[in-house]
């Protein structure tokens, strides 16, 4: 029992130090890229007259808090289990993602009410080439930094990355009426009006893309068991397993971006303590390498015979 906890409190630690790694090294990146498209589309938009293209800065710079949370938040949740934290700390990457979520739906909110309150609003001089080249350099920049990020973070199954992608997302899509209002306002003056209206549609997108960050967070943070065929797996290969009569009572949970299995195995009466041991032992053993998600196991041996009859079941 010792080598196998030891074993899997390892591949947890070996798992965490990667998973870190990883979202410190891309999440640093995308801040450092987008600190520069940030300074370039605010000087952009000065020079070229766009107050489109400098509100598109100011929703870029947003970014940059979120990048700087992530790379502050990754500090804690990697760290090893302790006698406070027993489980470890990674449900603290669940609070990060809440924490961009938000910042995310209230970028919306703002864009979406300067949107509103301007509309109406004459464009006094019709922006310059150089404001719409700027948004569009930030269009396919953020675009592949959201399909870079994204791909990392479902590879390493890390929400707080996934929702960092769609911040980079958020951006790319907030810039193209930004870059659309350019064209539009130097080719027809008299079509500034649609800037605001493509800000409108923009920021009700960005909003349904914070909800979709936010969702599965809170729903882990409240316990959330894992999803019904990954139950069903546990169960059948636990049931699977030699010396196994049933299983019942399974109780799973996330850990960051893993999950925590409690269940209960019955054996024969007749099995000495030891022999019931490495039951319990294979059963955890083959759990945590044959379901990937599966990163810590707790096994409950219980006699099988006709006295479980009345025994309650989970």
């Amino acid at each position: 029992m010792a080598e196998t906890a030891a074993r899997s409190s390892n591949n947890l630690e070996s798992e965490n130090r990667r998973h870190a790694s990883t979202v410190r090294r891309l999440t640093l990146i995308g801040v450092v890229i987008n600190l520069a498209l940030t300074f370039m589309e605010f000087v952009a938009g000065i020079v070229g007259n766009s107050q489109a293209v400098v509100a598109d800065a100011v929703h870029s710079l947003s970014d940059t808090v979120t990048g700087v949370a992530v790379l502050v938040g990754v500090r804690f949740w990697s760290r090893p289990p302790d006698e406070c934290h027993p489980h470890g700390h990674r449900r603290i990457e669940f609070l990060v993602t809440i924490f961009i979520g938000l910042i995310l739906a209230a970028v919306a909110l703002g864009i979406g009410y300067n949107a509103l309150a301007t509309l109406h609003d004459p464009q006094r001089k019709p922006p310059g080439a150089v404001a719409f080249f700027a948004a569009v350099v930030m269009i396919f920049t953020k675009e592949f930094l959201y399909q870079w990020t994204i791909s990392v973070g479902k590879e390493i199954r890390s929400p707080a990355l996934i929702a960092s992608a769609w911040h980079h997302r958020s951006d790319a899509l907030s810039s193209i009426p930004a870059a659309a209002a350019v064209a539009g306002a130097a080719i027809v003056p008299g079509l500034s009006f649609l800037d605001h209206l493509g800000a409108i549609v923009i920021s009700a997108f960005i909003l349904q893309v914070a909800w979709k960050i936010i969702r599965p967070s809170l729903e882990q943070l409240v316990d959330l068991g894992a999803p019904e065929e990954i139950r069903r797996g546990i169960e059948q290969l636990a049931s699977a397993t030699p010396g196994v009569e049933e299983v019942h009572a399974i109780r799973t949970r996330h850990i960051g971006s893993g999950i925590e299995v409690d269940l209960h195995v019955l054996v024969d009466p007749r099995l000495t303590v030891e022999e019931g041991h490495e039951i319990s032992e294979e059963v955890k053993r083959r759990l945590i390498e044959y379901v990937s998600d599966v990163v810590d196991v707790v096994v409950h041996l219980e006699p099988y015979g006709d006295e479980k009859e009345g025994r309650g079941r989970v």
